[in-house]
């Protein structure tokens, strides 16, 4: 019996075969969603950080924890989605991934504020190889050495460009290390707990923002960032009003995505997804933004770390969209069975 013909079956009488083709054009939309949302919020973000300088990003990031749990909490009471609701269970289900969450939250936006566009997404591709590791040694996957050579090519571009940084910040730069190392392990542990069973991928990101929101505004108040943001003194700027709530729901949209795209995927091809996207940002943070400082080495570690990272996109969303063989004789006993 053929893969078509065991295909074609299926499709006429079993799910396999109908969620098959699905999931496949499901992977590369999900992708495609992230890869879209997590751009534009960068773009949103650091105009809010760097143009108009705004001085919380901790208070923006819990704008942005606000407006995921009324989206979901609304959309759950319309019953357009459905999660479990809450029970002393969950708190153990999602550990660690709400202290993942925020160190995540609090340490990209506190890099962005702090490094040029190149600089931030060349070093935030550091979250490539720590993802790989985690996924080895956490859930135990296996990598070839074309992938490990793309990763290689990213790690010395990214070497080469920071060694070269004229703008160096080193409190930039230990938040973005800090990034990295919350976003692999943030990807790693959503992957392992998205289970449908259980609270699935809407339950993950409500609770996740729930149990954090008061912890963070507590960080907020006690390191004077609320009090800066209350006295920022753009509030009557209708334009950064409006980039302030599109930052929030980007911020919504980004975690849903980055939830989806690892459901649909993997934490590691969120991570190569990324990539593509650092890519199109780091290229126009040249050209817009105004602190990048042009020199010749940072210029050419830019783009072996953009080629690395195209190379390894390539590589792994290729190998994700191979079909997998099939083992006709097993077939044919399930068949007589």
């Amino acid at each position: 019996m053929t893969a078509a013909c065991q295909a074609e079956a299926e499709g006429a009488g079993g799910e396999p075969g109908a969620a098959r083709l699905p999931s496949r054009v499901a992977r590369l939309l999900s992708a495609l969603f992230y890869g879209t949302c997590s751009f534009l919020i960068v773009l949103v973000n650091k105009a809010l950080l760097t143009t108009y300088g705004f001085p919380s990003p901790i208070f923006l990031g819990i704008g942005q924890m606000a407006a995921t749990i009324m989206i979901l909490y609304v959309s759950k009471l319309n019953k357009i989605i459905h999660f479990p609701d809450f029970d002393k269970k969950i708190p153990v289900k999602l550990f660690p991934l709400p202290l993942l969450y925020v160190g995540n939250h609090i340490s990209g936006l506190s890099s962005t504020s702090k490094l040029s566009l190149p600089m931030f997404t060349v070093l935030r591709k550091f979250t490539i190889p720590l993802t790989l590791l985690l996924e080895t040694v956490i859930l135990g996957k296996q990598y070839s050495l074309n992938i490990i050579i793309s990763v290689f090519a990213i790690i010395l571009g990214a070497f080469i460009a920071a060694g070269s940084d004229l703008a160096f910040n080193l409190e930039g730069y230990i938040f973005v290390f800090l990034n990295d190392i919350f976003t692999a392990a943030n990807g790693v542990y959503t992957k392992q707990k998205m289970d449908p069973k259980e609270l699935g991928k809407y339950g993950v990101l409500f609770y996740n923002a729930c149990f954090m929101i008061i912890p963070t505004l507590i960080i907020s108040v006690s390191t004077g960032d609320l009090r800066q943001a209350t006295e920022f003194n753009q509030w009557k700027n209708v334009l950064f009003i409006l980039q302030f709530l599109l930052s929030c729901f980007l911020g919504f949209l980004l975690m849903y995505s980055t939830v989806l795209c690892s459901y649909y995927n993997s934490a590691l091809t969120t991570a190569v997804v990324g990539a593509i996207k650092n890519v199109s940002v780091a290229y126009i943070g040249m050209l817009i933004g105004g602190d990048y400082i042009f020199s010749l080495l940072n210029f050419v570690g830019l783009n072996i770390c953009m080629a690395g990272g195209l190379r390894y996109s390539f590589l792994t969303l290729s190998s994700q969209l191979k079909p997998k063989p099939v083992d006709e004789e097993n077939i044919r006993l399930d068949l007589k069975s």
